[in-house]
């Protein structure tokens, strides 16, 4: 087969700058001015031009212009006297760039009027030796109407058309050919991803979603083999909205979708509409389809689409132009109006369902929204493998143990924990990441930098001990307590002068029994103080606030009161954001029934840590000994958990009652308590312990 030689590619000249020209042209405009400005004429009177000059006969000529009544006399010195000593001041020198002093005016000096400059020359001139040339003066006339029209008008107009044509081209980033990019603001900021910059990521790079990537999957299904689909008389999806907490893998999903797909792929923010000039960003849609329309079948990803897509109506200002609301309203236009877009499909990711206008979300729109949670067990293992690939572990390093270890951690969270591991490997100058890099990434992770430098007095140290040991008791001996795992007393992050960790059994339902025996165990810590003590400190802040917002919760939201009701205040629309949904009376009462709550939490914890009061003071002592005491520990100390029920790390890594490795349930809380994160409500996924 014949070689075709390669084509020669003659690379493209360099953007010409604007400013660097206007810089130019200034420099040039004032270097002329230089070389020919009379900046060396040297200004003289009368009586010296006479005595040194024009008796002497040096000068070669005098011209006299006009100038505001005066008259300007220029002096010209002949060629072959400037090399005399008295006329050094203006003689050429080689080193300037100046070429005036050579070629004159010298000097210069005024006389009130033409006839006055007459009648002294003749004077001056009488008194000459017989046969010595007299001088006479030639007059010129050096005013140009075209040239004070030119600086008086055309020059400024110059300026100020060069100066905005700048600011618009920097405005738009650089211009385009002929420089029109002004005219440019209107285009579509997408990024095209096709066949020659396609992405190298695929499905098998996302754990974790199992369900979302089934949903997706079939659109990128329906884009490779419609025909499939329209034997059945099915019609491809107008619209995919992801919807999820940060972090849970939303756009690395439509990254596979773009590397999946082998179809065009336009990708941009929600904030890429939203422009200082109005109806930039409904024209920046309409260039967006327009180009999509040409593509099809391509797929048009909008990340945050929040930015854009708010309900219409709450903020706007009477008689104002919404330019979020006109970009909203040409996208939904664009989407299912009356024109048809066969073959471009809508992929748009956000984390604030709750605040997008309910046209958005309507059938022939978005039809389809995915929503994307945090993983559960088996979707953490997933994306630890995942994760672990490119690192160099050692083999004890078990991401099922990991994933039991990390409940409510999202992807994000979980990538960020083997870059901790790696990092921390690396400063230990190890060769592989074992489990205890692991231990201390996931320490790292929820409970914050540890602070080993952090000065702590005994007292302080003393205090934190049995607060935390008061936690420990509380959810050993509590049922349905989260047991303890590891406890430690080593400051951490900002402000956390205590840390423990749980592993509680991930659910998604919790029962009054549930919720109240873990109001007991985040009061454990207050009441520990008290009852060694006798007197309390400001460790517990975040304690109180979480068990307040939960009793809140339990008396006005989930209906766990017998007083209150089976009602529930939760306004989940906020449409009552400025009035509470109840009466005064009722408000009286909950409060009523609030304290009451708390106090009975506070009178049942404290007899309980006065009946283990003894166990108590060992895990203090044992806190202030060893600083940080294992699940292990706590056994040895107390002895078993007097409950069969087993934690979700026992079931899922070891085995659970009926011998499986997997529970029978969902699971998806948290694991740890730290009281400068508060769980306040079952939903929050870790917490840790505050002692200030």
């Amino acid at each position: 087969m014949k070689k075709v030689p390669s084509k020669k590619i003659t690379p493209m000249p360099p953007k010409f700058n604007m400013i660097w020209l206007w810089i130019a042209m200034i420099v040039g405009f004032f270097g002329l001015q230089y070389l020919f400005s009379s900046e060396g004429t040297k200004k003289i009177t009368y009586k010296e031009f006479e005595t040194k000059m024009l008796i002497p006969g040096d000068v070669e000529k005098l011209v006299a212009t006009k100038s505001n009544d005066l008259i300007d006399v220029e002096v010209y010195i002949k060629k072959d006297k400037l090399a005399d000593e008295k006329y050094k001041d203006v003689a050429p020198n080689p080193n300037s760039l100046s070429i005036s002093p050579s070629v004159g005016p010298q000097y210069q000096f005024t006389e009130p009027s033409a006839e006055i400059l007459e009648a002294k020359l003749k004077a001056s001139q009488d008194s000459l030796a017989t046969g010595q040339p007299k001088l006479g003066v030639s007059y010129e006339d050096r005013t140009n109407p075209w040239a004070g029209w030119f600086i008086s008008f055309m020059l400024p107009l110059l300026i100020i058309v060069a100066i905005w044509i700048l600011l618009m081209r920097r405005m738009n980033g650089g211009g385009g050919a002929g420089g029109g990019a002004i005219f440019n603001i209107g285009k579509s900021k997408a990024q095209l991803f096709d066949k020659e910059s396609q992405i190298n990521i695929t499905f098998n790079d996302v754990a974790g979603l199992e369900e979302a990537k089934q949903e997706v999957m079939e659109i990128v299904d329906f884009l490779k083999n419609p025909k499939k689909y329209t034997d059945l008389g099915g019609k491809i999806p107008k619209g995919a909205l992801l919807v999820g907490p940060p972090g849970t893998g939303k756009t690395l999903l439509a990254k596979a979708v773009a590397g999946e797909a082998q179809v065009p792929f336009f990708s941009l923010s929600g904030s890429d509409f939203v422009e200082m000039f109005v109806g930039v960003g409904a024209s920046r849609v309409r260039d967006l389809f327009k180009q999509a329309k040409e593509k099809a079948p391509c797929i048009i990803f909008i990340d945050e689409i929040d930015a854009i897509g708010r309900a219409r109506g709450k903020n706007s200002v009477m008689g104002g132009n919404d330019e979020r609301e006109n970009t909203l309203n040409q996208l939904l236009v664009e989407m299912d109006g009356f024109g048809t877009n066969l073959g471009v499909i809508i992929l748009a990711a956000t984390n604030r369902l709750d605040v997008l206008d309910s046209a958005l979300l309507r059938p022939g729109r978005f039809d389809r929204q995915i929503s994307i949670d945090k993983p559960d067990l088996i979707g953490r293992e997933q994306i630890f493998n995942v994760h672990l690939k490119p690192l160099k572990l050692a083999e004890e390093v078990d991401a099922k143990k990991l994933s039991a270890q990390t409940p409510g951690f999202a992807g994000a969270e979980i990538a960020n924990v083997c870059n901790e591991a790696a990092l921390i490997a690396a400063r230990k100058n190890k060769k592989a990441i074992n489990m205890q890099d692991f231990q201390d990434a996931i320490d790292r992770v929820i409970g914050g930098l540890e602070k080993k430098n952090k000065i702590i007095s005994p007292e302080e140290k003393k205090i934190v001990a049995y607060h935390e040991a008061g936690h420990a008791i509380a959810g050993w001996f509590l049922e349905h307590a989260d047991p303890l795992v590891k406890v430690s007393i080593v400051p951490r992050g900002v402000a956390a002068l205590g840390y423990a960790q749980y592993l509680p059994k991930e659910q998604f339902l919790y029962t009054t029994e549930q919720l109240v025996d873990s109001m007991c165990m985040t009061m454990g810590g207050r009441v520990a103080e008290d009852i060694t003590f006798g007197r309390i400190s400001t460790g517990a802040q975040n304690d109180l606030e979480r068990i307040t917002k939960l009793a809140y919760a339990m008396t006005a939201v989930y209906g766990m009161n017998d007083k209150v009701g089976n009602v529930s205040f939760r306004d989940s629309s906020g449409e009552s954001q400025f009035q509470k949904p109840y009466s005064d009376q009722t408000a009286e009462l909950i409060d009523d029934e609030v304290r009451i709550l708390i106090s009975a939490v506070y009178d049942r914890t404290k007899q309980l840590l006065l009946d283990k009061q003894e166990g108590l003071i060992k895990i203090a002592e044992k806190l202030l000994e060893k600083e940080i005491l294992f699940q292990q520990d706590l056994e040895e100390i107390l002895g078993k958990r007097p409950f069969q029920n087993k934690t979700t790390y026992d079931e899922f890594v070891n085995g659970g009652a009926d011998g499986g490795g997997v529970p029978q349930t969902d699971l998806t809380l948290p694991a740890s308590d730290n009281d400068s994160s508060p769980q306040s409500t079952p939903d929050n996924q870790s917490s840790q312990e505050n002692n200030q």
